[in-house]
C-alpha cells in the first residue's frame, strides 16, 4: 500500500483554499487530510504502508506520522507527478497507491482494488469527481500510462482510459468519489464529518519559516472541526 503526500508547508500546499482559510489554515487541512490517508491505509488491513513524502522525508510531520501509524517513509523523488507515481508502483509490483486529497475514500475501497488486481485486472482505478482519479493499482507499472498524461487537468481520468485501451489491457473502475481542493469542497467537508475533531501539527519547518498575515483565519471552523 502506498501513500502519496506532501508535507504541510504554508503556502506550498492547498493554495486554492488559502484565500477562504488562510496559508496556515489550508496547511493545517492539508495535514489532516494526510492523516485520514494514512488511517484509511492501516485500516484496510494491508501487510504494510509506505508513506512517499515530497519534498523528502526529513520534515517532522513525516517523522511524526511514522511514529503514529507505524508506516515506511520514502521520498517521492523528482519529476511530475506521473514519474513519481511510476517509480513507486514499479518498485512495489500489485500495489494500491492513494493520495490525501480524498477522505471520501473507505477501507473497503482500498481492500476492493486489491481484490480486483488479485482477480485478474491489470489496473484499477477510483475516478475523482473533477476529472482525475484518487485511487490506482497496477499489477505492474508501465511507463505508457503515466507519460503525456496532463496531471491536475479534468484530462486525467480520460487520458489514462485511452492508454489503458491502447495497452489492451483489462481494468476495473471503483466508485467515484470527491477531492478537497477548491473552497467550495470545504463546505461539503464540513458537513461530511469525515475528519476527526482534533487538530494536527503541521510542517516545524513550516513554523519555523510562516508568518500569519493579517486578517487570516487561524483555523478551520471551531477549534480542530471541519
Amino acid at each position: 500500500m502506498v501513500v502519496f503526500a506532501r508535507a504541510p508547508e504554508p503556502g506550498r500546499v492547498k493554495t486554492r483554499l488559502a484565500p477562504l482559510l488562510g496559508e496556515e489554515g489550508a496547511a493545517r487541512l492539508h495535514a489532516r487530510l494526510v492523516e485520514r490517508a494514512l488511517k484509511t491505509a492501516v485500516a484496510a488491513g494491508f501487510a504494510g504502508v509506505d508513506l512517499y513524502c515530497s519534498p523528502g522525508i526529513k520534515d517532522g510531520f513525516f517523522a511524526k506520522m511514522q511514529k503514529r501509524y507505524s508506516v515506511r517513509l520514502r521520498s517521492q523523488g523528482r519529476g511530475n507527478l506521473g514519474d513519481r507515481m511510476y517509480r513507486a508502483l514499479r518498485r512495489h509490483p500489485g500495489a494500491v497507491l492513494i493520495g490525501s486529497d480524498c477522505p471520501a475514500l473507505r477501507p473497503a475501497d482500498l481492500r476492493a482494488a486489491l481484490r480486483a488486481l488479485r482477480s485478474g485486472a491489470g489496473a484499477v482505478l477510483s475516478p475523482a469527481e473533477d476529472g482525475g482519479y484518487a485511487l490506482i493499482g497496477l499489477r505492474h507499472a508501465v511507463r505508457e500510462l503515466f507519460d503525456g498524461v496532463e496531471w491536475g487537468s479534468a484530462k486525467v481520468m480520460a487520458q489514462t482510459r485511452l492508454r489503458l485501451r491502447r495497452l489492451r489491457w483489462k481494468w476495473k473502475e471503483l466508485r467515484t468519489v470527491w477531492d478537497v481542493d477548491r473552497p467550495e469542497d470545504v463546505a461539503r467537508l464540513r458537513r461530511s464529518r469525515l475528519l476527526a475533531p482534533r487538530r494536527l501539527p503541521t510542517s516545524s519547518a513550516a513554523r519555523k519559516r510562516a508568518r500569519p498575515s493579517a486578517g487570516s483565519p487561524g483555523r478551520l471552523g471551531a477549534p480542530g472541526r471541519p
